[in-house]
């Protein structure tokens, strides 16, 4: 789904993919429990460039995760998926993998250069294509406004609104391996250290090959 972001017309079928992580190493069956791994498959198989991120969406990291969603760039975001594909916290008993495309930003007022309203909803602000516009001023954690990524997990057929919060705190938590799939008798590729080493507080930042920072 990011490769369709970064490279609109490579359509580097999903298979290939798969098959590269395969002979990688990196999976066994299609799972993929370490974000490291994840970040060398993309750079192989899209040929993109990927910078995974540790400690957590939250802190120094957060403005860092939303100015790379603001300049277009997907994010992928290990978590534990609910029921209806949300940002839950089980432990990592539900760990998968969702890309960011956008960001939804609550603020108090909009930049006055280069935003554009939303004709059919009133109180909704674009960037102007080709425009020169000011970023935003990404909210701070803890002040006031909101902060939704635009999100999809690989089985949802819709794009969802997730709150920033919550897929930090899905994210932070990732620490066991799913009881069922250790004892569904097969084999997993799981990196010495387990989920929290593999997965736990990171993500994976990916631009075009020829994007500078």
């Amino acid at each position: 789904m990011a490769g369709t972001l970064l490279a609109p017309h490579s359509g580097i079928p999903l298979e290939r993919v798969v098959q590269v992580a395969m002979e990688r190493g990196y999976t066994a069956h299609g799972e993929m429990f370490s974000v490291a791994d994840m970040g060398r498959l993309a750079q192989e198989a899209l040929g993109c460039q990927a910078e995974v991120l540790c400690g957590g969406l939250g802190g120094p990291n957060r403005d860092h995760v939303l100015q790379h969603l603001v300049a277009g760039h997907p994010l992928l975001i290990p978590y534990d998926e609910d029921f209806n594909h949300e940002p839950c916290q089980r432990k990592g008993h539900k760990a998968h993998w969702a890309v960011s495309t956008g960001v939804l930003l609550g603020v108090q007022a909009v930049p006055s250069l280069g935003y554009v309203e939303d004709p059919e909803l009133p109180g909704l602000f674009h960037p102007e294509p080709g425009m020169p516009h000011q970023p935003p001023s990404v909210l701070e954690e803890g002040s006031p406004g909101a902060v939704y990524l635009l999100s999809k997990q690989g089985k949802s057929w819709h794009y969802q609104l997730w709150d920033y919060d919550q897929v930090r705190d899905s994210n932070l938590q990732l620490t066991d391996f799913s009881p069922s799939r250790a004892a569904d008798g097969r084999e997993y590729v799981v990196p010495a250290g387990g989920l929290r080493a593999g997965l736990c507080g990171q993500a994976l930042l990916l631009r075009p090959q020829d994007s500078s920072h």
